[in-house]
């Protein structure tokens, strides 16, 4: 009898080992074909209704699609993004948060902290790059503009009165407008808003004079007559906008400015995981649909691999880090 048990006891034990290796394979953090297999939370950096929260939640719902778990988004808007990156680069390494962001918090804000509670290179690991938006020039109608020229000529006028808005500082609406006053010298006051749609709304209500946003948010207000739009800040006109010039047909040559969006892990996070997401979102961008969609709202489709989306931010970061130093902005 007792070698019976014995012999029952080691079988057990064999098969108990034998699962227990099967777990350690297949667990979401060694082999990304089982994975998501709850719920994922996408954090985002800026209000809703802003153009980062639209596209997140374009992704989120390709991926809810693709890969059969509800993939949610929680706005988590402060501080220039600091508040939302301090927490994923705190967060899981089993890929259940993710982080979708812009230029800003990554490769912008960060030069305007004397320090950050999170490294924006070595605590992020980049998943994909989704879009591009180059940025517009928009006024209140009741600033007396009708083009960059006049808006120059209003600013020389009237030095320290004119008003221009951002996401927030660090933000890439807040360099864009601090690359306009370098260029051509002016006296203009940065007013930061928690994300774009609180700064847009704050642009609509008369709060502030001006300010810089993408087509994904801005191009409704211009349409209806809300907003005026002097210039956009790329090398070509927007098919989604052709009577709005460049700036360089405005007279500033060389003067470009735009954001990205993608999506982000933790650093850390299993590689099989960030493929899997990765591929998920490769399916997405080829779908005509889908880049219909990003199209539609002034985006310009990116993709590529996550190592060249990790090359883009370190290209982007030292950019940027020299208009921050030679703005001498600093975070309040």
């Amino acid at each position: 009898m007792w070698r019976e048990i014995a012999s029952k006891s080691r079988t057990f034990v064999a098969a108990l080992t034998a699962f227990s290796v099967v777990m350690i394979v297949q667990s979401p953090g060694d082999d990304g074909s089982i994975y998501p297999q709850r719920p994922i939370r996408i954090v985002v950096p800026y209000a809703p209704g802003g153009s980062t929260d639209v596209i997140a939640r374009l992704v989120a719902k390709e991926l809810t699609d693709e890969l059969g778990q509800p993939f949610y988004i929680e706005n988590k808007p402060g501080a220039g993004g600091v508040i939302a990156h301090t927490m994923i680069s705190n967060a899981p390494l089993d890929g259940s948060t993710l982080l979708f962001s812009a230029a800003g918090p990554l490769t912008m804000t960060p030069h305007a902290y004397a320090s950050l509670p999170y490294r924006p290179i070595d605590d992020f690991a980049p998943v994909k790059l989704v879009a591009t938006a180059p940025l517009l020039l928009l006024i209140n109608p009741r600033v007396r503009a009708s083009s960059v020229g006049d808006l120059l000529a209003l600013a020389r006028e009237r030095p320290g009165t004119l008003t221009y808005g951002s996401f927030g500082y660090g933000s890439a609406a807040h360099l864009a407008g601090e690359m306009f006053k370098l260029r051509e010298h002016l006296d203009i006051v940065h007013v930061p808003f928690k994300g774009s749609a609180p700064a847009l709304a704050g642009l609509l209500g008369g709060e502030i004079d001006m300010m810089f946003d993408v087509l994904v948010t801005a191009l409704p207000q211009v349409q209806a007559g809300t907003l005026r739009a002097l210039a956009i800040a790329s090398e070509t006109r927007s098919e989604l906008a052709p009577d709005i010039p460049t700036f360089a047909e405005a007279g500033m040559a060389n003067f470009e400015a735009s954001t990205w969006f993608g999506l982000l892990a933790r650093a850390g996070t299993a590689p099989a995981i960030v493929a899997r997401l990765s591929a998920a979102l490769d399916k997405s961008l080829a779908k005509p649909e889908f880049r219909s969609v990003l199209t539609s709202q002034g985006a310009v489709v990116a993709g590529g691999a996550p190592d060249q989306f990790a090359a883009l931010i370190r290209a982007e970061f030292d950019k940027w880090g020299a208009v921050v130093k030679d703005a001498g902005i600093k975070a309040e």
